[in-house]
């Protein structure tokens, strides 16, 4: 748990998109940039902007994102998506009877996870790497400890290095580089939670990164990524920072890994696209 507050209000402005080279005729586009409420966090107001200007409409996904899909059938040679959301967020207090390790290897448990067992593309790892960490008998009765130890092996094979690895990087492709960003500690920790039978899913959303902002203070944030496992319930363990989920991460999307949480993603026709390029603000309101 953190040591700082246990609650705080916070609003993000993500801007996102592209830029066509000509112009694009046509676009079927979704995105994933609402924050969903949660034990962990209210959401105050959130709204999309889309330019130029589409309908819109709004659904769940199966892992209970929300999901604007939006079509554009005009000409266009470029593509802005303005998400803005007030979120207040919590640490998790709640007071979980966990299950043991033994508990998860249960047939019941492992049919009603499997899909947060089973590996994915970018979270298959080689067995031997599995091997490797079975035999540093870090696993334990007590689920969360076992985690945190699991991560904690992560970050001394993995350095966070910006730019080391492409979107579509796998977690063994990670492990023998060494280095990677959050989305690829994700990764490769959701690989090895799954290989020792613990079910464990991809997080994406928010990180507000000034602890000791002041009120009112802009900072420039960041799209962040972590884990949770169960034990019981769900819990939230961020691989890059080392530590629970707390005040300064804001949830936006769940899944098996990165492909199903994508901030904005569609097909279009038309010349060339190139990435508008990522924005992230976030403001410490109270």
């Amino acid at each position: 748990m953190s040591n700082g507050p246990d609650s705080a209000l916070l609003q993000v402005r993500h801007v996102t998109g592209f830029n066509y080279d000509g112009m694009a005729d046509s676009s079927y586009n979704e995105a994933r940039m609402t924050p969903v409420a949660s034990p962990h966090q209210e959401v105050v107001d959130a709204s999309l902007r889309v330019t130029p200007g589409a309908v819109q409409s709004t659904y769940r996904d199966y892992f209970g994102t929300i999901v604007t899909t939006f079509d554009l059938h005009e000409p266009h040679d470029r593509l802005e998506v303005v998400a803005l959301a007030t979120i207040k967020t919590f640490d998790d207090l709640r007071d979980i009877d966990p299950l043991s390790l033994s508990e998860l290897h249960t047939p019941h448990v492992r049919d009603e996870f499997a899909e947060y067992l089973a590996p994915t593309a970018r979270t298959r790892i080689d067995a031997s790497v599995l091997e490797e960490l079975r035999a540093m008998d870090i696993a334990r009765e007590d689920v969360a400890g076992t985690a945190r130890a699991v991560v904690d092996w992560v970050r001394e094979r993995v350095a966070y290095v910006r730019g080391a690895t492409l979107v579509s990087s796998t977690a063994q492709e990670v492990w023998e580089e060494q280095k990677g960003v959050c989305q690829d500690l994700t990764h490769v920790t959701i690989s090895l939670l799954r290989g020792i039978g613990i079910p464990a899913r991809y997080v994406s959303g928010y990180l507000h990164s000034k602890p000791d902002a002041l009120i009112g203070e802009t900072i420039v944030g960041e799209s962040h990524a972590w884990v949770e496992f169960f034990c019981g319930a769900w819990l939230g363990i961020d691989p890059t920072n080392a530590e629970s989920i707390g005040v300064h991460h804001v949830i936006v999307a769940k899944g098996r890994e990165y492909g199903d949480v994508p901030p904005l993603k569609g097909i279009y026709r038309g010349g060339p696209s190139s990435a508008l390029g990522v924005i992230v603000e976030v403001t410490r309101l109270a």
